[in-house]
């Protein structure tokens, strides 16, 4: 009788442990995608090969922060960008002497080294302002400004413009590799 009651235990144990498994798969699979960085428009904060952890339901109930580090589809393609929050609806953007202006108040932008605009000589991002570069004034309503860390060598919202909210796939959660540089801080 007790050799009974342990193999029902077992087969208990082990549905258990199958559908808690499948749990794990299916919330992962709905809220999680994972993320491999390509190119170096985000140096330093994140490098090539850099593998990221993306929460895909984070907008769903909320909008962007600025400076939150987010993957997107640009252009309706498949392909995956991941870019800084700078400009959220209704800002105006303007950058003065590698200083961000965000509704004509300056705004530090703490993951930029001092020692990058030193080296560069003032030049790190580029002066403009949003109107001069999309011809409005404020970020439209359901979208936002997106710009790379590594200002010189990012193809951003600088080039082509305005994100829709609804093409950000989710914001970087976590770098899981190297392991070394694991970690959730981008800002």
């Amino acid at each position: 009788m007790k050799e009974k009651n342990t193999n029902v235990q077992r087969k208990s144990a082990m549905k258990w442990l199958l559908v808690s498994f499948l749990l794990v798969i299916m919330i992962r699979a709905l809220f999680f995608s994972n993320y491999v960085v390509e190119g170096h428009s985000m140096n330093p904060t994140l490098e090539e090969g850099n593998f990221l952890m993306v929460n895909k339901m984070v907008y769903a109930f909320s909008v962007p922060e600025r400076f939150d580090v987010v993957v997107f589809h640009q252009d309706n393609t498949e392909e995956d960008y991941v870019k800084r929050v700078i400009g959220l609806p209704g800002d105006k953007i303007e950058y003065k002497r590698d200083m961000l202006y965000v509704n004509d108040k300056l705004v530090l932008e703490p993951f930029i080294s001092s020692d990058n605009l030193r080296i560069l000589g003032g030049n790190f991002t580029g002066d403009f302002t949003l109107e001069e570069l999309t011809g409005v004034e404020k970020v439209p309503k359901g979208h936002v400004f997106v710009i790379g860390d590594n200002r010189l060598g990012s193809r951003d919202s600088r080039h082509f413009g305005f994100i829709k909210i609804e093409d950000i796939v989710g914001k970087v959660h976590i770098r899981y590799w190297p392991a070394d540089e694991f970690g959730t801080t981008f800002k």
